[in-house]
């Protein structure tokens, strides 16, 4: 049997150096052709034998080539994931969350007035919605009766002119119910993205509430 790859590791391991896929092969066409004239003449090397060793370094010059081709790719998405991330910056995303951001809007009049808007998706048809608009401490600032709503994703603004609090404050809950038989919902939050990284291969998301999201979390742009 041939133990080029062996020799080889234990040669590098002595060393310090990592072996090549090229450094084992070319230690083991050495080894090879050093077999193949001191074998004897009446016992050859079996082709069976032959064709196995050959496979073994094949396939670790494969798997070297594979695993650049790997890294290669997983740089280039690196590389992607950031350049998706930056067109996010100075857009609004939903995403999982409970808070309700005030921002100023100018109604057709020319007044200012403060309004937050946020949505929620429901698993199935409501026949009755309240959201609760709370503060920090969990008092109740407001309620929005909505009546119905059906199944997915619902938006709902709440005019927060009259609010002398932190806006950034700002919670909400949704009640949901369809006669008698609850349904389940799950409040989403809009936030606007300042900045974005990239951490353990994920695309992060930074927002101006301070707080840093999965891109994979996003459930809308605006």
């Amino acid at each position: 049997m041939i133990s080029g790859v062996n020799n080889t590791s234990t040669a590098n391991a002595q060393t310090g150096k990592p072996a090549s896929a090229a450094d084992m092969q070319n230690q083991f066409l050495t080894l090879l052709v050093a077999q193949l004239q001191n074998q004897d003449p009446t016992s050859p090397m079996d082709n069976a034998q032959l064709t196995s060793q050959m496979a073994q370094i094949s396939t670790v010059s494969g798997i070297e080539k594979l695993n650049n081709t790997v890294e290669g790719v997983t740089s280039m998405f690196s590389s992607m994931q950031m350049q998706q991330g930056v067109s996010l910056i100075g857009h609004t995303v939903l995403s999982e969350g409970n808070q309700l951001g005030l921002a100023a809007k100018e109604a057709e009049d020319g007044t200012k007035h403060l309004s937050g808007t946020a949505a929620f998706d429901l698993e199935g048809s409501a026949s009755n919605v309240t959201v609760t608009i709370t503060d920090a401490n969990g008092k109740v600032v407001d309620t929005i009766e909505m009546g119905s709503a059906s199944a997915g994703r619902n938006y709902f603004t709440w005019d927060g002119s009259d609010y002398t609090g932190d806006s950034m404050d700002l919670r909400f809950k949704v009640t949901a119910t369809n006669g008698e038989a609850a349904v389940k919902s799950t409040s989403l939050s809009p936030n606007a993205v300042v900045a974005t990284s990239i951490t353990n291969g994920a695309l992060m998301l930074e927002l101006a509430n301070g707080s840093s999201i999965n891109y994979n979390s996003v459930k809308a742009v605006f």
